[in-house]
């Protein structure tokens, strides 16, 4: 029996309301123009796998490339944190041991009190992982400092099945493929270096992010998407 390519691929529901409504929101947000005031920020995160080589690598030379050898050693695994700023075409990227809702919310504070220390309001784009909540500031934070964090962040959630509406998990996909793939990286602190380093070099180069998608056109090419309105 001859076997067929399988993709995998996140499918959008059905006649689903409330992914329409999610989806339409993070749409109107990114249709806004640029206000430093009220910036639109996209977060996701995601696993890697820690691994260690069990014997050092020999350096390539002009006749031979690199040399590594086959064996190696799990090492854990690690979650790289990655933020974007789509206008300003900016993003961060830092590596934690895990990502419980104590590593998100100090990731968040760190930029809250940092690079948006100023903002009236930073508009926060992210999936409803039960990580990503208000109540995450609580758990790490006084209440008077949780609170001040809390009442400048505007939450705007992507649909469940509707992460490619997330910018930031698009910008995770060319991190791996830039800095990660093919590469062995054992500890945590190199990997944290080494996504930070992407990150630097890709703000110095001022790639901004082309979204073309907006809410007519998600009416027009996902219309299964919508509920049929029976009147």
């Amino acid at each position: 029996m001859t076997q067929r390519k399988v993709e995998y691929w996140v499918i959008p529901p059905t006649a689903n309301a409330e992914f329409a409504a999610h989806m339409e929101q993070v749409l109107d947000v990114y249709a806004q123009p640029y206000d430093p005031a009220w910036p639109v920020l996209c977060m996701d995160e995601q696993p890697v796998q820690l691994v260690k080589e069990t014997r050092p690598p020999m350096a390539a030379t002009p006749h031979r490339p690199r040399r590594v050898d086959y064996e190696y050693e799990r090492a854990g695994t690690a979650s790289v944190f990655l933020f974007a700023e789509p206008l300003a075409g900016w993003r961060q990227a830092t590596a934690r041991a895990r990502r419980t809702k104590a590593d998100w919310a100090v990731e968040v504070a760190g930029l809250l009190e940092g690079r948006y220390a100023e903002c009236e309001k930073v508009i926060l784009v992210c999936d409803n992982l039960n990580t990503h909540t208000k109540g995450a500031f609580y758990e790490v934070f006084e209440p008077a400092r949780a609170r001040q964090l809390v009442r400048r962040i505007e939450f705007c959630y992507t649909p469940k099945h509707g992460s490619w509406l997330n910018i930031a998990e698009n910008e995770l996909s060319a991190m791996t493929r830039q800095c990660l793939e093919g590469r062995r990286i054992g500890d945590v602190s190199t990997l944290h270096g080494e996504v930070s380093a992407w990150s630097t070099d890709v703000n110095n180069t001022q790639r901004g992010v082309d979204w073309h998608m907006k809410v007519d056109d998600a009416r027009c090419k996902l219309k299964s998407v919508y509920p049929q309105i029976l009147v």
